[in-house]
């Protein structure tokens, strides 16, 4: 890979890393009401969910998706209902909490499999699978599968730091938060954002 592309790369993945998304405005949400501890457990599924996508794309998974528009739609529909029930869950949260099966929780092996339902995650992938994959400058790749390890590397770390920033910005809340109203509406808040979100993973 040339210093070119891997800049452009760098680049690439910064932007779409760090800006909200899904993931993380949950992680925000999660450290906010549970602490950072709890919430490590989202931001270390996201690159190890993100991996196996972007792996099950590098071999073929993803142009499947989109030449059969029922399975894309799917895809879609589920990730949709997800993140409304997540939304729902998060709305009813007045208080904050350790771990507590009542209020918004999301394991290790759910965030991996909320992946395969994040659109955005989708596109993530596809797009790098197609630009720096399959491709080089234009020109079929010729060595697609150092091009595949090394994307996977720089999104394991992109994934992991701008979730774990989120996460540590939402522990950071939570004396504030802990006072009155404010984590309620907090939550409602990020349920929103959910919610907007949500309505976003239709239209693309």
């Amino acid at each position: 890979m040339s210093p070119t592309e891997l800049t452009a790369l760098l680049a690439f993945c910064t932007a779409v890393s760090f800006t909200p998304g899904p993931n993380t405005m949950l992680s925000t949400a999660l450290a906010a009401n549970h602490g950072l501890r709890p919430a490590l457990r989202f931001c270390l599924a996201v690159p190890a969910g993100w991996t196996l996508l972007m792996l099950a794309c590098g071999l073929g998974l993803g142009a499947l998706v989109l030449s059969l528009p029922a399975l894309r739609w799917s895809v879609k529909l589920l990730g949709v209902a997800y993140m409304v029930w997540l939304a729902w869950k998060l709305s009813r949260s007045a208080q904050l909490a350790k771990v507590d099966a009542s209020r918004l929780t999301i394991g290790f092996w759910n965030g991996v499999g909320l992946q395969f339902l994040n659109i955005k995650a989708w596109m993530l992938a596809l797009t790098l699978s197609a630009g720096w994959v399959v491709s080089a400058a234009g020109q079929p790749s010729t060595n697609p599968g150092e091009r595949l390890a090394i994307i996977c590397g720089l999104m394991v770390f992109f994934a992991f730091s701008s979730n774990f920033s989120y996460a540590l910005m939402g522990s950071l809340l939570r004396s504030v938060l802990s006072k009155g109203n404010r984590l309620l509406w907090f939550n409602r808040t990020m349920a929103l954002v959910l919610l907007v979100t949500a309505l976003w993973m239709l239209t693309v």
